[in-house]
């Protein structure tokens, strides 16, 4: 047996979210040609080459704070966006950390060994990161002056209930904004801020 003949062909990886609890599941499918969805009656199959563009994110929920997105694009096919998290019941959402991380990793080793030219992105537009991140600065000093100005007129149960506010908002918010700034990222190299902890 020659060593070519040796060499497996790479393995074929699924993916299945659902993205709304009445909607179509969303399945992918990677394979040595590229890369495959389905989304109910809809199909479609990207090559490697046609990918132009990637982007992951940290984008939180109301029922699931803790959500990861990565966003395709490719010629000729519709935005193709894969989410850690899929419905699983009317009050609940599962995390699918594990899986998730697995095909977003071979996503990007598959185009690397493709050598396709692909432009990785990481975080939000631009245009709504830095407005979002300017009103989140002022929004954070308008309730901390709101904080010592509750204090001056000695209502302690006010400051501390804003207090409380400001500090969830700083939690919350804050590690949106830490984790998607907009920038470049290597896809041999992914950014731990954009992937799930696993």
């Amino acid at each position: 047996m020659t060593s070519e003949s040796a060499v497996a062909p790479p393995e074929i990886l699924t993916y299945a979210y659902r993205p709304s609890l009445l909607g179509a599941p969303y399945e992918f499918r990677l394979d040595a040609r590229g890369l495959g969805w389905s989304v109910g009656r809809k199909t479609g199959f990207a090559l490697w080459r046609s990918i132009y563009r990637v982007r992951l994110s940290f984008r939180p929920a109301g029922m699931q704070p803790h959500r990861f997105v990565t966003e395709v694009w490719a010629e000729g096919a519709p935005k193709l966006v894969i989410m850690s998290t899929s419905w699983k019941s009317m009050v609940e959402q599962e995390r699918l950390d594990q899986s998730y991380a697995s095909f977003v990793r071979a996503l990007h080793r598959r185009l690397g060994e493709a050598q396709a030219s692909t432009r990785f992105e990481q975080g939000t537009n631009p245009l709504l990161y830095w407005p979002g991140l300017a009103v989140f600065v002022i929004v954070a000093f308008a309730l901390a002056a709101l904080c010592v100005r509750a204090l001056q007129v000695q209502a302690p149960g006010a400051a501390a209930f804003v207090a409380i506010f400001l500090a969830l908002f700083l939690w919350r918010a804050g590690e949106f904004f830490r984790r998607n700034r907009p920038r470049r990222y290597r896809g041999d190299v992914l950014p731990a801020a954009l992937m799930p902890n696993i």
